[in-house]
């Protein structure tokens, strides 16, 4: 059970950290400067890699709880808590509600960059449409309608 926690430790530090790398990419989203934006997605990316490492050494530590407990393997975290007596049941209730925070947490954080990098977008590829034709709209589909582009005059003598 003792490793079990500490692996749920582990997980509920990379979520946190998780969460402050979104953050991070969402104030330099926000911030409309993208210098630093591709270092900040591979931090990201790299966070979730462990995530992912610590999920399987979880899994497998779960397991093994389920199996002293007498529980069918792959067990939620609910069914251990429930069948461990205390202190751990009530530990085993901590790191469950800490995770439902965290991931509530890093879905809103995810959407919201999700919107940023959209707008982010859509803002670029407009501005580069009107350097080369003017956008007349948006398509059902969502792409932009174009007319014939213009000719362009430039004074030099300035």
């Amino acid at each position: 059970m003792e490793k079990l926690s500490l692996i749920l430790w582990r997980e509920r530090e990379l979520l946190e950290t998780l969460a402050y790398k979104l953050e991070v990419e969402q104030l330099i989203l926000a911030s409309g400067r993208s210098r630093w934006l591709a270092h900040s997605t591979k931090e990201v990316e790299e966070v979730l890699e462990l995530l992912r490492e610590t999920e399987v050494l979880r899994a497998i530590a779960a397991d093994e709880v389920a199996e002293d407990l007498g529980l069918a393997p792959a067990p939620t975290l609910s069914a251990i808590a429930e069948a461990a007596a205390e202190p751990w049941r009530a530990i085993l209730d901590d790191h469950r509600t800490a995770f439902v925070t965290a991931t509530r947490e890093i879905a809103e954080l995810s959407e919201s960059n999700r919107g940023l990098i959209t707008a982010g977008y859509r803002s670029a590829r407009e501005t580069l449409l009107s350097l080369g034709g003017n956008a007349d709209g948006y398509s059902p589909d969502g792409s932009a309608v174009l007319d014939a582009p213009r000719k362009r005059l430039l004074d030099r003598s300035l």
